[in-house]
C-alpha cells in the first residue's frame, strides 16, 4: 500500500444528495483514497444517503476532531453548508464539482483523481477565507446566531412593501435606507448575490466587508466596502415579513426594533486548490469574460 502524505491521513467525504449517478464517482474516489493509504470517513448525511458498508459515519464535530481534510463533491451550495459547520475546526476543504464549475468547488469531475493525487501528495495552493457571524437581538436578548461564508442578507418578503433599515458601523450612524433589503458580504460572497445586486468584486485575499443595498429607493444608496474589523448593526425600523438569511441556508424572522449585529467571525476556512489554480481563471469562466486564445487583443 502506498504511503500517505503525512499531513492527510484521514479524509472525510461530503456528497451533495439526490445527484443522479453520484454513486459511481464516489466509489472511484473511495477506492482511490483507500488504495493510496488514506482512511476514509463519511459525513453522516452522506453516509445515510449512499449506504456504503464498512466506512465510518461522522457528524461535523467528529470530522473536525478526526479528519485532516474534507473532500466535497457537489456544488457551491454543498460547500457552503459544510464549510460553516467545519469552520471552528480548521479542516481544509477540497471541492470537486458535480456539474457547472463553482467558485468553491473548482475541480472538474473529469480527471479528478489525478488532481486529488497531487493535492493529497502535498502539491497544492492553500487559500484562507474569512467568514461573518451575525447575532439577532430582540429586547437585548440574542434570539439567533448564524455564520456565513458568503453573506448575511436582511430582506423583505415577496409580498411585502419596502423595508426601512437603520445601519450603524462601529457605533457611527451611517444611514436610514428604504429598500428591498441589504446584503453584507465577504470577499467570497462578492461573486454571489452581492454581484447580482450591483456590488463590486473583492479579491478573496482582501480584508473587507461589502454592503450592497437591494433595489434601494434612493439611487444615492451605493455599495460600500468596509474594513473587515468593522462591526455592523442593522436595525429594523419598519417593514413586514422581514428576515435575515445566512448564506440563504439558515434564517430568522425579524420584527421592528430587532437588530442584527454582524462582524467577522474568529474562524476561517481553507480551500486547497490545484497548483495551477487561478482566481482569475475562475472569474473568466464563470462570468464569461472575453478571452483571446491566440494572443490577439492582449495588452503589450
Amino acid at each position: 500500500m502506498p504511503a500517505t502524505h503525512a499531513k492527510f491521513q484521514t479524509i472525510a467525504l461530503v456528497i451533495r444528495q439526490n445527484t443522479d449517478g453520484i454513486e459511481e464517482s464516489v466509489a472511484s474516489v473511495v477506492d482511490f483514497l483507500r488504495q493510496s493509504g488514506h482512511k476514509v470517513v463519511l459525513e453522516e448525511q452522506t453516509a445515510a444517503h449512499l449506504q456504503l458498508p464498512g466506512i465510518a459515519a461522522m457528524n461535523a464535530a467528529e470530522i473536525g476532531e478526526h479528519a485532516d481534510a474534507a473532500i466535497v463533491m457537489g456544488g457551491d451550495g454543498t460547500m457552503l453548508g459544510i464549510a460553516r459547520q467545519l469552520a471552528p475546526y480548521d479542516v481544509p476543504l477540497i471541492g470537486i464539482n458535480q456539474g457547472r464549475l463553482g467558485f468553491m468547488t473548482d475541480i472538474p469531475q473529469d480527471g479528478m483523481l489525478e488532481v486529488l493525487a497531487k493535492i493529497l501528495g502535498g502539491s497544492y495552493k492553500a487559500e484562507r477565507r474569512t467568514l461573518l457571524e451575525g447575532h439577532v437581538m430582540r429586547d437585548e436578548e440574542t434570539i439567533h446566531v448564524g455564520m456565513a461564508v458568503n453573506d448575511v442578507v436582511v430582506s423583505r418578503g415577496a409580498g411585502a412593501g419596502m423595508a426601512e433599515l437603520r445601519v450603524e458601523v462601529d457605533g457611527h450612524f451611517m444611514y436610514n435606507q428604504r429598500s428591498d433589503g441589504l446584503i453584507i458580504a465577504t470577499p467570497t460572497g462578492s461573486t454571489a448575490y452581492a454581484l447580482s445586486a450591483g456590488g463590486p468584486l473583492l479579491h478573496p485575499s482582501l480584508g473587507g466587508i461589502v454592503l450592497v443595498p437591494i433595489a434601494p429607493h434612493a439611487l444615492s444608496n451605493r455599495p460600500i466596502v468596509l474594513p473587515e474589523s468593522s462591526e455592523i448593526v442593522v436595525e429594523i425600523v419598519r417593514g413586514r415579513d422581514i428576515s435575515v438569511n445566512f448564506d440563504m441556508q439558515t434564517f430568522a424572522s425579524l420584527i421592528a426594533q430587532d437588530r442584527v449585529i454582524i462582524r467577522r467571525s474568529p474562524h476561517t476556512i481553507t480551500f486547497l486548490h490545484p497548483d495551477n489554480w487561478s482566481y482569475y481563471n475562475t472569474l473568466r469562466e464563470k462570468l464569461h469574460w472575453n478571452e483571446y486564445p491566440s494572443g490577439e487583443g492582449k495588452l503589450h
